[in-house]
């Protein structure tokens, strides 16, 4: 992606943030925090539950391995941070982080030259590609090269590109798609080429959890989205429905214990996930203010997590 990409956007003020960026070198002394920050490691635990279950699934079809799990794990965790640095950088010099609130990122605040924080993002995506062909190598399913490359280009196209589909309100449709389907069937398909139906509605349970984390974001960016012109779903439907989506997004993965309860008897403990659920819902619906919607992002992240841990667990035992 060039950086003259930042010229087409229709908004002069955007046009002239993004040249400031552009031309800017680090303001200020960045500190090994700010780079940690940059990679939002609060998002990981959406890449850490789908291989979960897809290990878990693995492991019923007594065809687990921990090494292409663990490779597994790896490509989706630096996917996870690729992907999170990319978009500090398209956004930046887009212009559109101008009207963010909330933690200043490495680009838009102009502390960091745009071209480091791209050559990060493209260093995880070059060390998920080298843990993908390891798992292709090890596992001889050669045509996974083929998701990991649709996989990198929807990364980078979320808020990259002419046309990034982030700000065309179909983030969440992507984000359920990799971080549900793709990667749980991913991990259960590196070790064997048995299908079952409770990979598939596994990876539709953790991807739902998923697209609520990207729900809520956008929900408190509302208004920054809106007046940066980044169309995204929340700002297209409006903040009721956008709650109304966040509830729907957080009770559906239960379906998936309402469905296989009778067959394995540790769905039970996925049920013990509405602990951080339900609070989350009840905030969501009442929140006023972003502090109260950041909170809602902790309880959904970890809330992601328990469920794809418990879940994978109770499919293995």
């Amino acid at each position: 992606m060039s950086t003259k990409n930042p010229k087409r956007s229709g908004n002069p003020a955007l046009r002239a943030v993004a040249d400031e960026l552009i031309a800017a070198g680090e303001t200020s002394h960045v500190t090994w925090r700010d780079w940690v920050s940059g990679a939002r490691l609060r998002t990981l635990p959406l890449a850490v539950a789908p291989v979960a279950v897809g290990a878990g699934i693995a492991h019923m079809l007594q065809a687990f391995s921990l090494t292409l799990s663990l490779l597994a794990l790896a490509v989706a965790l630096l996917l996870q941070v690729g992907v999170n640095y990319a978009n500090d950088y398209s956004d930046g010099i887009r212009g559109t982080d101008a009207f963010r609130v909330g933690p200043a990122r490495l680009t838009g605040s102009g502390r960091v030259n745009p071209k480091r924080v791209l050559t990060l993002a493209l260093v995880f995506f070059g060390l998920a590609a080298l843990a993908g062909l390891a798992a292709v190598v090890i596992s001889g399913r050669w045509w996974f090269l083929a998701v990991g490359v649709v996989a990198i280009i929807a990364a980078w196209f979320y808020t990259g590109g002419k046309r990034p589909y982030g700000y065309a309100g179909l983030g969440e449709l992507v984000v359920f798609v990799f971080f549900g389907i793709v990667a749980t069937v991913g991990t259960v398909w590196l070790q064997t080429d048995i299908s079952n139906q409770e990979m598939w509605v596994g990876g539709a349970g953790v991807g739902f959890f998923a697209v609520a984390v990207l729900v809520v974001n956008n929900l408190r960016d509302i208004p920054t989205d809106r007046a940066a012109g980044k169309r995204t779903l929340a700002v297209r439907i409006g903040e009721r429905w956008t709650r109304v989506l966040y509830v729907v997004c957080m009770l559906l993965p239960f379906g998936v214990p309402l469905l296989y309860g009778w067959a394995y008897s540790g769905m039970l403990l996925v049920w013990f996930v509405l602990a951080a659920v339900i609070p989350a819902i009840i905030i969501t619906l009442t929140a006023r203010t972003a502090r109260e919607l950041i909170i809602v992002l902790q309880l959904t992240s970890f809330g992601a997590l328990a469920y794809g841990l418990l879940l994978g667990a109770a499919f293995a035992f």
